[in-house]
């Protein structure tokens, strides 16, 4: 059960309760990230997010925040991603007030010392570093670069160093004031709580006042494909890193379910087609997997696998063959039950939290959907059928439109371009 409340101001808030634990989370999103920003400010909604933790008029210094959570044991942390940005408090929940009250002090009250952000730039190039220097993890960017090329959505989460280095105080600060408002916002509650009293403090500290409509995200450019796109990243390593995929439908789309049950057919699983025939048949992988990921407008659907660099060109064929095979020949009822059960437990298990809970609330609401919960989500998935799953295979996978991402010692593209044919 939850309960979904639209303010005046615009603002949502989503109740989440749970009556057996003792634990409260409090989360806030904006509908603000990556995608929404041009060139020139790439980053800057990842840089805000690490400088609403460096101290504000009431709590002045990094210290002051982290010391008051720490003495609860709370946990806290926040996030930025492509379409929006959040931040969240769980703890004891005989400490609501502080959570509320140390969020909206950090959203509202955050003072933009020109010292921290100068000291902060550095932090956040040493995590572009750690994340370029990860290729499993780097291989997700270069992937969407390829795949979204020309658009916000193709460019990467942190920001380019030059960006995050030379940004203004009062670049980042506008940007800031810009879009932290509370049309833009949902406020998320989980967990064991008076709902009375939680909508007390959330009416005191994040008040309800001008009405301002939710951010219209960026659009990307619509493009024809018409031919494979390559991207080579040339590193000196033993395992390789890629990833090939396309374009796929959007997360709001009523076929996202039936895609990511096709996805689990194909590499979903120890017991996928995939991980069978590259890795346990045929011993070409560590590991592979089918992912599949959703954005408001847009998605696409890919396989990431970490390869043996001697044997790159065997694997990405036989990937290929498994491709063509679903495509061609399509999934069997077996195949259909069995995904469909394993994400019905997956699903049941990780929402059994109330924080995960939660989170898949928000991300709907963030995108402007009628929410469904569980139960509703759980009855779309029964109702997937053989000839939905098979369609989307034939629509999805045209080699033409195909993009293949690959970090290892490849320079040249002409063999993989053959494969791809």
């Amino acid at each position: 059960m939850f309960k979904r409340i639209l303010r005046r101001d615009g603002s949502v808030i989503l109740l989440v309760p749970k009556k057996d634990t003792q634990a409260i989370t409090v989360e806030i999103l904006y509908k603000i990230g990556s995608r929404q920003e041009v060139p020139a400010n790439n980053g800057v909604s990842h840089f805000i997010e690490h400088l609403m933790f460096k101290g504000t008029d009431k709590r002045p210094h990094t210290v002051d925040i982290a010391k008051e959570l720490d003495s609860v044991g709370a946990e806290y942390n926040a996030f930025t991603g492509k379409e929006y940005t959040g931040y969240y408090v769980m703890a004891d929940n005989s400490h609501a007030f502080l959570a509320v009250d140390i969020l909206s002090d950090m959203l509202h009250a955050s003072k933009f010392d020109a010292k921290e952000m100068d000291r902060e730039r550095g932090v956040i190039v040493e995590e572009i570093n750690m994340y370029e220097d990860n290729p499993a993890m780097f291989i997700d960017e270069v992937f969407e670069n390829l795949l979204f090329t020309g658009s916000a959505l193709g460019r990467p989460i942190a920001g380019p160093r030059q960006v995050i280095q030379t940004i203004s105080r009062q670049a980042l600060y506008n940007y800031y004031r810009r879009y932290y408002y509370g049309g833009n916002t949902v406020i998320g509650v989980a967990g064991n709580f008076s709902e009375a009293k939680i909508l007390r403090l959330i009416d005191k500290f994040f008040p309800s006042r001008i009405r301002h409509k939710r951010l219209a995200i960026r659009p990307i450019p619509k493009t024809r494909q018409n031919k494979a796109a390559i991207e080579l990243i040339k590193r000196d390593l033993e395992q390789v890193q890629l990833m090939l995929g396309w374009r796929g439908v959007p997360g709001t789309d009523k076929r996202f379910l039936a895609l990511q049950v096709l996805g689990n057919i194909l590499g979903g699983t120890m017991s996928s087609r995939l991980f069978l025939q590259i890795r346990e048949r045929m011993g070409l992988c560590y590991f592979i997997r089918a992912e599949v990921n959703g954005y408001e407008d847009t998605g696409y659907f890919a396989v990431h696998a970490g390869l043996n660099k001697d044997k790159i060109y065997e694997a990405l064929q036989a990937i290929k063959a498994e491709l063509d095979l679903i495509k061609n020949k399509g999934v069997d009822p077996v195949e259909l039950k069995k995904a469909k059960d394993n994400i019905r437990g997956h699903l049941i298990l990780r929402l059994e939290s109330a924080t995960n809970y939660l989170n898949f609330l928000a991300a709907q609401e963030i995108w402007g959907q009628r929410i469904k919960d569980l139960k509703q989500t759980l009855a779309e998935l029964d109702r997937i059928t053989l000839a939905q799953v098979n369609q989307l295979a034939k629509e999805l996978v045209k080699w033409p439109q195909s993009n293949l991402a690959i970090i290892g010692p490849f320079a040249q593209r002409k063999e993989f371009l053959k494969i791809l044919k």
